[in-house]
């Protein structure tokens, strides 16, 4: 039923059996994809519209945020086999542990609200719910764990937010429609995609204030961050020029484009470094780019609307 797309064989490996996770967003379900055949073996049902999801401190357990459900689901990432449901979550769209492991951050993209939950290691308590305004979408926490920065989708701002405090420190104007945020390793920059513009901006918030340094075009639609692993260059998804950019973020230049068809979306990068693994939106598809010769090898065909994608076996994620 669910077929690989016909294409001839191009050699795409994998380097172990860990499987491939793709959120199908409008289906309120995973697809699980062996990265050998490239084939789905099965679903496993969640929460409505599950969005993203992130690893464990541990790395015993991929965690699925089922955004209209209210839940999320526990899932272990070698065997795909649902470990728990954790209910009451209101509204988890995209989530993050801090570096220093002590805090998982949620931003409640309809409830205009980020919570702070305190992690134990194995359960995580509501430590502080913050109102932000409207529609908190992505985040990235810095290095030392310090600040959350989340970006408003529909007031086109950043805020951050102070996690000791746990209190919102400051409010910045950004571009059109501010989706995913990424910083630099060196806590320096933050590039935040503008998926009502054509490209990211770039921001310097070394200081007591964000500045806005740099503008870099990428392509209309400008979505989401995948870091290539090198500590030297991050992915950009540009979901209506249906392009994946890649931005040098030690001068803040393209420095080379992919196909990304039909909407891309959230990415992951392989452990090897050689493919991108991306949710082709609008077409039910994982899309598989081979780096080396910036082309499409492969696709599978997954749920609706597929947004969330990640295998343990991945590159570093700077």
């Amino acid at each position: 039923m669910f077929a690989v797309w016909a294409l001839p064989a191009l050699g795409v490996h994998a380097q172990s059996q860990n499987p491939v996770f793709v959120l199908n967003s409008l289906d309120g379900n995973v697809s699980v994809i062996d990265p050998v055949t490239w084939t789905e073996k099965k679903r496993i049902p969640t929460g409505k519209e599950p969005h993203h999801l992130y690893l464990t401190p541990d790395e015993k357990s991929v965690i699925v945020a089922n955004a209209m459900g209210d839940s999320l689901t526990f899932i272990d990432p070698r065997t795909a086999q649902v470990q728990r449901t954790v209910t009451g979550i209101l509204d988890p769209y995209h989530l993050r542990f801090s570096p220093d492991m002590k805090w998982l951050v949620i931003a409640a993209n309809r409830l205009n609200h980020v919570d702070i939950y305190r992690w134990d290691g194995q359960n995580a308590t509501l430590a502080k719910r913050i109102p932000t305004g409207k529609t908190p979408s992505h985040l990235w926490i810095d290095s030392r764990s310090k600040t959350a920065w989340v970006s408003m989708q529909d007031s086109d701002e950043i805020v951050a937010i102070d996690l000791g405090m746990q209190t919102l420190k400051s409010r910045t104007p950004v571009g059109s429609v501010p989706a995913d945020v990424f910083g630099t390793p060196d806590d320096k920059f933050l590039l935040v995609g503008l998926t009502g513009g054509d490209g990211v901006e770039v921001y310097d918030i070394s200081g007591a204030q964000p500045k806005l340094v740099k503008m870099i075009p990428t392509g209309k639609g400008a979505h989401a961050f995948r870091a290539l692993g090198d500590k030297r260059h991050v992915m950009v998804s540009n979901r209506v020029t249906n392009s994946i950019s890649q931005i040098d973020y030690a001068n803040m230049t393209v420095v080379a484009e992919f196909p990304g068809p039909s909407g891309p979306d959230c990415m992951d990068i392989t452990a090897d470094g050689k493919y991108i693994l991306v949710a082709s939106r609008w077409a039910r598809r994982l899309t598989v780019v081979d780096i080396a010769t910036r082309k499409v090898v492969r696709q599978v065909r997954v749920g609706k609307s597929p947004h969330g994608v990640w295998t343990l076996d991945h590159a570093p994620r700077h």
